[in-house]
């Protein structure tokens, strides 16, 4: 850096060197992989539900084993007094949601995705769609599938544009959000009501109107 004298500002010589990332692994990032496990993997969304079980249940080479010793987290917990491996990263931790998550995912019900896989369907291959899904989130080679767009009517006139992913990728995302949000929903400010539990446009009203009485005269929506 040299300083100049024209408005005391300080000008960069040049620019910054770029920092090598090679060696550098995120906390909770997944592994690289090769263009081959990304092809396969990136039929994942379209061709889970339609695996039949003898498949799931004779390996076939290394990544087979791979997927086979990664995905014991996908099952529901044990009912017995066996001793189980807890998980030990975040990732595992959503490993091991996908059960729990695919049930709430179901409860909401919903529209097929892209690979037109209703949630029925995934239901009927769920031993097999389960165990791959978690293998894929383990060894970092999972990759989401399309969104489907749909327009849903406005009650003020108009469209508005509805994405609707995977089933599988609805799943995933339950998951994440099981374990995410009771790391980071404390954290949030007291005035934030949108996508949080038991908050929504009408508690963001009901705030609205207290500041109001409080004798305040602005209000300000911010979306971010």
């Amino acid at each position: 850096m040299t300083r100049q004298k024209s408005d005391g500002r300080v000008v960069p010589e040049g620019r910054r060197k770029l920092v090598p990332t090679s060696g550098v692994e995120r906390r909770w990032g997944g592994k690289a992989t090769t263009v081959k496990q990304q092809e396969r993997q990136l039929v994942l969304p379209l061709g889970t539900a339609e695996k039949t079980t003898a498949q799931a249940e004779v390996p076939n080479g290394a990544a087979a084993e791979s997927e086979l010793s990664a995905a014991t987290y996908a099952g529901p917990k044990p009912r017995s007094k066996e001793k189980t491996v807890a998980p030990t990263t975040m990732m595992e931790e959503v490993a091991a949601s996908l059960d729990v998550a695919f049930q709430a995912v179901a409860a909401n019900k919903g529209a097929p995705g892209p690979d037109r896989q209703s949630i029925e369907q995934v239901k009927k291959h769920l031993k097999v769609v389960l165990p791959a899904l978690s293998a894929s989130l383990l060894d970092g080679s999972y990759r989401p599938g399309d969104i489907r767009r749909v327009w849903i009517p406005k009650s003020g006139g108009g469209k508005r544009g509805l994405g609707i992913p995977n089933v599988v990728d609805r799943v995933v995302q339950e998951a994440t959000r099981q374990v995410l949000e009771p790391i980071f929903e404390p954290t949030f400010h007291d005035e934030s009501h949108g996508f949080r539990p038991g908050r929504g446009c009408q508690t963001a009203i009901a705030a609205a109107r207290r500041h109001l009485e409080d004798g305040y005269d602005w209000l300000v929506d911010l979306d971010l």
